[in-house]
């Protein structure tokens, strides 16, 4: 007799492995109200300069006009001008300066526009507002509310950000165990300021997925160095992967580009007897990848990162705010004292508040306190002094690269670069919890879920107040507003 259409599901759950793809189920069910209800209570147009710079670069590519922008610098002027060896034809006036056609971008990476502009091909972005209200996108009335462009974009990062999760889960497991990679991954994707960055248009995100490759890369050429399995081939594959991803992290966000000194300090740590060589793949892979685009700032500016090779002049005395980059004939003076001086000051609050609060969250002191903590996998140690590692050349960068970008948005802004190390500091800060835990001799045994319950709530309390009233306003303005732009250059 055949059974009833429920009781066979149910056995199918109970004894069939169905329960395997109910939990598959309810945690995609999970994630996508998660993605919905933060897009529907706390998504906002775009709001720093140099997310919307890097979208109109993108839509440039998209429309076949080449890495040209329509947001001009004058310094920009100034070194193109400069560089510009041309001469005009008869009869016709001299362009050195690039003004009359397309301006060359000199100031923005290529990878995050060209991935935008990738993304603007495929995905259905409409610029122009609608004449007639459309849900979501406006109001009842016909008032704008959310501009198209700006949430596809968000959507974009966001998927970058999951693919980042997914990742860190595996690298996790592989270091710790399936309990801190579960934990860990929930609580990353738990982490409103990670969220804010996503919606933000800034390439923060795909940074965190490249440093995230790189500490695989690493990982696994630590581990074939003590217990080889694939062959001596697979060492100088995974020295030039770590290259190539911090040359593509440099072609993202400049500064990205210091970390191949932690990177070669770790291959002479712990790269064996091959190490020398090692270190020169790494390199060579590196600079292979940066090379084709500072010879192509070279000729059109004669500075190998373009207008970004000032970035350690602004701010200082020399040049304050952003004086600079709006200087026709830039008088340029160095002294190392006024390098000194922005260092120091930039340094300061950056120790007192960035780093304690690592990613926005508290869970970093968990990461302190776990330096007192030898792991008994080297694996983990080595990865550890890695971080370790990083943490000292991501401030000074920050510091020293830190422009008015940074006052106009303190904490979201792509100069941010300590946030990178975020997902992987609390990977390590879950690890010393379940340690920790572990060490509790707990007389009922659901106390331990009621603890990492507990835990994980307090943790994703930011996250949690963003579902709960008031709605945050779509609108970024100032500051600016689509309709009115629109309304105006019409």
């Amino acid at each position: 007799m055949k059974r009833p259409f429920l009781q066979d599901l149910i056995h199918r759950l109970e004894v069939g492995g169905g329960i395997r793809y109910f939990r598959v189920g309810l945690s995609l069910l999970v994630l996508a109200t998660v993605i919905v209800g933060y897009n529907w209570r706390a998504f906002r147009n775009m709001s720093s300069q140099e997310a919307m710079d890097a979208a109109q670069l993108a839509r440039n590519i998209a429309e076949g006009k080449g890495y040209t922008t329509l947001f001009i610098r004058p310094l920009s002027i100034y070194l193109v001008k400069k560089s510009n060896p041309a001469k005009p034809a008869p009869g016709l006036a001299a362009d050195l300066a690039r003004l009359k056609r397309m301006h060359p971008d000199l100031a923005n990476p290529p990878v995050y526009p060209l991935l935008l502009a990738g993304a603007i091909k495929v995905l259905p972005f409409q610029f122009k507002l609608p004449a007639k209200p459309k849900f979501f996108w406006t109001t009842s009335n016909g008032a704008f509310y959310r501009y198209e462009p700006d949430f596809l974009i968000g959507l974009f990062n966001q998927a970058l950000f999951f693919v980042m999760i997914v990742l860190l889960f595996f690298l996790a497991r592989r270091l710790f165990d399936g309990s801190v990679a579960w934990l860990s991954a929930i609580l990353v994707m738990a982490t409103e300021l990670l969220w804010h960055f996503t919606v933000s248009g800034l390439p923060t995100i795909l940074l965190m997925l490249i440093f995230v490759g790189l500490v695989w890369s690493l990982a696994l050429l630590e581990e074939e160095t003590r217990t080889p399995k694939w062959g001596q081939g697979s060492l100088f594959l995974l020295a030039a992967l770590a290259g190539a991803c911090v040359g593509v992290g440099g072609l993202t966000r400049y500064a990205f580009g210091w970390l191949i000194l932690p990177v070669l300090l770790f291959l002479v740590l712990f790269g064996g007897a091959r190490r020398v060589v090692l270190v020169l793949t790494a390199l060579a892979v590196f600079g292979g990848v940066l090379a084709p685009w500072v010879v192509r700032n070279l000729n059109l500016s004669g500075l190998p990162f373009g207008t970004a090779s000032y970035a350690i002049l602004e701010t200082t005395l020399l040049s304050p705010g952003n004086q600079l980059q709006r200087s026709l004939e830039p008088q340029i003076t160095v002294s190392l004292s006024f390098f000194w001086f922005k260092l120091m000051t930039n340094l300061r609050p950056l120790v007192q508040s960035d780093l304690p609060r690592l990613g926005g969250s508290w869970i970093s002191g968990f990461f302190l306190v776990g330096l007192l903590i030898s792991f008994r996998n080297p694996s983990l140690r080595r990865v550890r002094y890695f971080l370790l590692f990083c943490l000292p050349v991501l401030a000074i960068a920050q510091a020293l690269g830190r422009t008015q970008l940074s006052d106009e948005s303190p904490e979201i802004n792509s100069e941010n670069l300590l946030v990178l190390l975020a997902p992987l500091v609390l990977v390590y800060g879950v690890g010393l919890f379940f340690l920790l835990l572990d060490q509790i001799n707990l007389a009922i045994q659901g106390l331990r879920y009621i603890l990492i319950g507990l835990f994980s709530v307090i943790f994703s309390l930011p996250m949690i107040l963003v579902f709960l009233p008031p709605k945050t306003n779509p609108v970024s303005y100032p500051p600016y507003n689509p309709q009115i732009i629109q309304l105006v250059a019409g």
